[in-house]
């Protein structure tokens, strides 16, 4: 990978690469590109293919009911309560 390739993904990637940083990027991603190769040699013909590599499973849960806080006691912390609720400022203009 040449210099102005390297430039060119870290525009994509909207990264800012120093120009004394090029030789280094360059050789970096050239080192990673071989890997890529090698992996690419292998015999994957006998794989199953694997699209999550941690089996998964359901892992949602029953709601069960449990005791809260008292309403009265968290507006104690809010500086202007309203309606039993925390009143906040508008952020979205209509």
């Amino acid at each position: 990978m040449e210099k102005d390739e390297v430039k060119r993904v870290a525009q994509l990637a909207l990264l800012e690469i120093e120009p004394e940083q090029m030789d280094k990027f360059s050789r970096q991603f050239n080192e990673i590109l071989e890997y890529m190769e090698e992996i690419n040699e292998l015999d994957l013909s006998q794989c199953e293919a694997a699209f999550h590599i941690t089996e998964l499973k359901n892992v949602f849960r029953e709601d069960e009911l449990e005791p809260s806080f008292e309403r009265e006691a968290i507006l104690k912390n809010a500086p202007d309560p309203e309606d039993g609720a925390f009143k906040v400022p508008r952020v979205i203009e209509r």
